[in-house]
């Protein structure tokens, strides 16, 4: 009873502390809010169309010029123009006024008429692979397109003359895009965006509190925080960590569930799948940012600690780079980071249906990690846990700053 008596009052301490600290506040409710909507906002529409192209037509014949008008028509691309030389579409792809230059040789007709093969260069600003991927898939259409029409003239003109019918490639194509049928940007990265958002508030509110208890410590006698319990360490550990979860379950199924249907994002997933799996990162999180408190100075460096890690934790966590073409050492560095499993779990579970044992590969895994951080906060907690004694010398010091020594009942 005097260990869940010394939990519920570091709980209720916790909530107050956090509720009354507006930075905290920000990490905690205002981040995990409006993050994934801006996010979501930016990336919208999610696919790059009309993507400015120069042509170079060295033929200037009809089929280059059918070719250009097909090109033109699909949605990726929109050619703005003709250029005289090769030197002159060069300088329109370094000014940015385009993107792609398509170069048609001399001999494009004569290679066609002739049965051979013509060939066409692609050049293409590689600034934004978005936008390459969009030519690309484009000029593979078209590609399909003119293979099919060509090859239904060569029947023509080989049967004498016989209408002939053509109704497509020898091998034909299909594209199954599982997860982001749209093939949407904002689809493809919103997903896992939204799991280190909800891992870096997080991370950012907890740092911010260990930093004001830091800048208590220097205030008032034997460096002693005058609102720390001196409950034991883990009821104090379990405590704080229960609030920080009761606060960001709410955002959690307001990120995972809420925004993706406002923003009709994939949503194959069932709460009864997500919820339960992003209930165990926010624990391991939570222990994690307890631990990590140590090298929290001040308020302050909870902004340069977690601010300079969140690229860091982007491309550890799989989204920019496949994991298994890792180094072995990142590979081990990002096997620590919680929001590296949280997000290649949810990402199958909401993207692509999968259920909780389907991604048990992902759980077990979040479950260690809640473990070891678990035991490394009960330790660096039980190492630097005040006595009773100067807990009691610093409350009273505080309490005469108090106004006469009374004290707010949740205080």
């Amino acid at each position: 009873m005097n260990w869940l008596k010394e939990f519920y009052q570091v709980w209720r301490r916790e909530c107050y502390l956090a509720f009354t600290d507006m930075g905290v506040l920000i990490f905690f409710f205002v981040l995990p809010l409006f993050y994934p909507v801006i996010y979501t906002l930016i990336y919208n529409p999610e696919v790059v169309t009309d993507v400015p192209a120069v042509v170079v037509d060295h033929s200037r014949t009809a089929e280059s010029r059918d070719f250009v008008r097909t090109i033109n028509a699909t949605q990726g691309i929109h050619v703005i123009g003709y250029a005289a030389d090769m030197g002159e579409a060069r300088e329109a792809l370094a000014t940015k006024k385009c993107y792609t230059v398509f170069e048609i040789p001399a001999d494009y007709a004569r290679a066609i008429g002739s049965g051979g093969q013509a060939t066409v260069s692609l050049y293409q600003d590689m600034s934004l692979l978005v936008r390459y991927r969009q030519v690309l898939l484009s000029l593979t259409g078209v590609q399909q397109y003119e293979t099919l029409a060509v090859t239904a003239e060569r029947v023509a003109a080989r049967a004498g003359g016989l209408t002939t019918l053509v109704s497509g490639l020898p091998i034909g194509t299909q594209a199954n895009i599982a997860g982001n049928p749209s093939q949407g940007f904002a689809s493809f990265i919103i997903p896992g965006i939204v799991v280190l958002i909800l891992q870096q508030g997080m991370l950012m509110g907890i740092a911010m509190l260990a930093g004001t208890r830091r800048d208590r410590r220097r205030r008032y006698p034997m460096h002693v925080d005058p609102t720390d319990l001196g409950a034991g360490a883990t009821a104090t550990v379990l405590g704080r960590a229960a609030c920080y979860f009761t606060l960001y379950l709410p955002m959690a199924y307001y990120v995972m569930a809420i925004v993706p249907y406002v923003f009709e994002l994939p949503q194959a997933g069932r709460p009864q799948d997500y919820m339960p799996f992003i209930t165990v990162m926010l624990l391991a999180t939570a222990f994690l940012g307890q631990t990590i408190q140590i090298f929290v100075r001040e308020r302050e460096t909870s902004m340069v600690l977690i601010v300079f890690t969140s690229v860091f934790f982007l491309f550890l966590s799989g989204l920019t780079w496949p994991r298994y073409a890792f180094p072995v050492f990142w590979k081990a560095v990002s096997d620590l980071i919680p929001a590296t499993w949280g997000v290649e779990g949810l990402v199958h579970i909401n993207c692509n249906g999968a259920s909780l044992a389907d991604v048990s590969g992902y759980l077990w895994p979040l479950w260690g990690l809640t473990a070891a951080y678990f035991v490394t906060a009960v330790l660096l907690r039980h190492f630097t846990r005040p006595t009773p004694e100067e807990t009691a010398i610093a409350r009273r010091e505080w309490e005469r700053e108090m106004n006469g020594g009374e004290l707010h009942a949740d205080a």
